[in-house]
């Protein structure tokens, strides 16, 4: 029986008012899974390459107790080689200081990908690409001005082209990797052993490029018993890297593949590194790749029978992800991308846990402008939650940002 018109139109509307309301309800669950926050960004240096301020900082700033930042540029300064800065806040506004200006001679020349390790006397330990024979790690040691030369790569099999950056033990020996030279011409991973105010370095592995891995460009991670983790651009049976494990004996160090990249959903070319927690799981990224292009975010969970591999986030774009390693703060991970994001011109981001999977926040999209460009660092994270960071390009006079976003 056909309804009165009057019903029918009253049901239409009601139709209508449920089918608003199962889009409101739509999109609601679909922000809670990828929400966007109000933050404050804002730049606090823009990099000029005039007189000793440097240019092009490729590493991220880290943090020490009192709030100052510490980081390289790989250009500028004095000489034009790229220099180690320190940014001290003052009320609302930070002070910029040049602690080394490079030479491009046996003390280096340009301050790579890696960011400075720190120890609480004030310390600061890096790595250059070049200068020496092929690369150097390098002290700074308190006093402006002054650099302690650690190593000098480039000779015998002790690898080259050191861009990772260095990590410090509780004995403050030091670990890196070269992603050039050792035995086979594909990279190594390196001790720097401490006695007193010298150090010897040691080749712990050279990569055969075979399923070994190939190439390794960021420094390693060590956990709480001595074993370290890394992971290779190349090589693996794929040719698109691995992660690995080296673990110490008395016979020396043991090389294991923990995983093998596919260049799938999983991802290619793990540049970045890895980041260890306290449960032992590891989370990492990869450059390219991934089920939307932009490469990933993944965690690798131990257990008895083995390693477990889970992809937690994929990037939307072409070959521009995550170039650095994580960072884990207050449970949640942070970082940046290169090239990724609403403009094409990289992004920082945040990854939170929760019963349902991990929540991924996207805190900032560069815009090559003022904001800057191209952040291949990783980011330093506070306890108020203020996330500081470097972009390799942009600002005022497109030679490179540091910057600061307030939660």
């Amino acid at each position: 029986m056909l309804q009165p018109k009057s019903d029918r139109h009253i049901l239409s509307r009601h139709f209508l008012a449920v089918l608003l309301l199962l889009m409101a309800t739509l999109l609601f669950l679909t922000s809670v899974s990828h929400p966007a926050q109000s933050q404050t960004y804002k730049i606090i240096h823009n990099f000029t390459r005039q007189g000793n301020d440097g240019a092009s900082p490729y590493g991220g700033p880290v943090l020490d107790p009192s709030g100052n930042l510490y980081g390289t540029t790989y250009a500028g300064g004095t000489y034009g080689s790229g220099n180690v800065y320190r940014l001290s806040p003052s009320g609302s506004s930070w002070t910029y200081s040049s602690l080394y200006s490079f030479k491009a001679g046996l003390d280096g020349v340009g301050p790579g990908f890696g960011s400075l390790a720190i120890t609480p006397d004030g310390t600061l330990f890096g790595t250059t690409e070049g200068g020496g024979y092929f690369g150097t790690a390098f002290a700074i040691c308190g006093c402006p001005g002054h650099e302690v030369q650690i190593h000098s790569f480039g000779i015998g099999d002790d690898g080259a082209q050191p861009i990772g950056g260095l990590i410090l033990d509780a004995a403050d020996n030091l670990y890196g990797t070269t992603s050039l030279g050792g035995v086979y011409g594909n990279g190594t991973v390196y001790e720097e052993k401490r006695s007193g105010h010298t150090w010897t370095e040691s080749t712990i592995y050279s990569f055969t490029g075979g399923n070994d891995g190939a190439n390794p460009p960021a420094t390693v991670t060590l956990d709480a018993h001595g074993n370290l983790f890394g992971t290779t651009s190349l090589g693996g049976a794929n040719g698109v890297g691995v992660v690995y494990e080296l673990s110490p004996s008395a016979s020396g160090w043991t090389q294991t593949v923990l995983y093998t990249f596919q260049g799938l959903s999983d991802g290619q070319n793990p540049v970045g590194g890895v980041v260890v927690d306290g449960g032992g799981n590891l989370y990492g990224t990869t450059f390219d790749g991934g089920d939307n292009g932009g490469g990933t975010v993944y965690e690798l969970s131990p257990s008895a029978s083995g390693w477990t591999f889970t992809t937690l986030y994929s990037f939307t774009g072409i070959y521009g992800g995550p170039y650095n390693k994580l960072t884990l703060a207050k449970g949640s991970i942070y970082g940046t991308t290169e090239a990724d994001g609403a403009n094409g011109f990289g992004s920082v981001f945040k990854l939170t846990p929760g019963k349902k999977g991990w929540t991924f926040t996207d805190l900032h999209d560069f815009a090559d402008g003022s904001d800057g460009a191209g952040s291949y660092g990783g980011v330093a994270v506070d306890n108020d939650g203020n996330v500081f960071g470097a972009t390799n390009y942009g600002g005022s006079t497109n030679q490179g940002v540091v910057f600061k976003i307030t939660p």
